[in-house]
């Protein structure tokens, strides 16, 4: 799929990924279309690379139906915006529960359903959903967060083989620890030693790699956390060992602690 000249609709813009993801697109040629809840950030990120803005809510179930009408023309569909959700499943309220599972899944999913039919009517089109290593290996208190990853990487990969042959591709872009944007760079918490991050930028070029080639899954990580992703998901016993001596708990915490003063 050629980037250049194409109506993509980004969600999530207003974030540390997000912007990347909108510089990148922007450089490749795209028509942006770029969506958050925030009106001022919304403004600000649309009007930073001359971009229309589309203000919804995806844990809004109107707001998810009103942005698929409004951008019924869209050719590349990145699916970028999420909610940190970590933190123990006890302290989150069934409101909090349903907002990330509306965001981090639900959204995707019903904006891929209803962008994918005209796509498929054109003959051509792709949709990226931007997911996490989160899907791959569970860590202590992200129960929520790895519900939502582990939940998006199953519909991706098996969407991408529904639509096989229609002239629309699905990949599936999967970054590690992200520095200077995230959960990390909003929280303060230490990454995990001996683990390696990456930038938002680097996942931005995956994502544009990622539709120009028709990539099924992408993992955006360095080799160490790739391999770790990939053994947990046979081993996932011995996987919360090597994550407890990576200090991989006490990084989680930090985080964890940040976003409940926060609530």
């Amino acid at each position: 799929m050629d980037i250049s000249g194409a109506n993509v609709l980004l969600t999530g813009a207003t974030g540390g990924i997000g912007a990347a993801l909108a510089a990148h697109l922007t450089a490749a040629g795209a028509r942006l279309t770029v969506t958050g809840r925030r009106e001022d950030a919304l403004k600000a990120a649309a009007d930073a690379h001359g971009a229309r803005g589309v203000l919804a809510d995806l844990a809004v179930r109107e707001d998810v139906a009103r942005l698929a009408e409004t951008c019924a023309d869209t050719d590349v569909l990145v699916a970028n915006a999420a909610l940190p959700a970590s933190g123990e499943l006890f302290d989150y309220t069934e409101e909090q529960l349903d907002r990330a599972l509306d965001v981090n899944l639900r959204a995707p999913i019903v904006l891929s359903r209803l962008l994918a039919a005209p796509m498929v009517a054109r003959g051509r089109g792709h949709i990226v959903l931007v997911g996490s290593i989160s899907g791959k290996a569970a860590t202590r208190s992200t129960s929520l967060y790895n519900a939502t990853k582990f939940g998006l990487r199953g519909f991706a990969l098996a969407l991408r083989q529904d639509l096989g042959g229609t002239g629309v591709g699905v990949s599936l872009v999967q970054p590690g620890f992200v520095r200077d944007a995230g959960m990390f760079a909003a929280t303060g918490a230490a990454t995990p030693s001996g683990i390696r991050t990456v930038t938002p930028g680097r996942v931005a070029e995956g994502v544009v790699r990622a539709v120009r080639r028709d990539l099924c899954e992408l993992n955006v990580a360095p080799l160490e956390l790739r391999l770790l992703s990939a053994v947990a998901g046979q081993f996932p016993r011995f996987a919360e060992r090597v994550q407890a001596r990576a200090g991989l708990d006490g990084s989680v915490r930090q985080i964890v602690e940040a976003q409940r003063s926060r609530r």
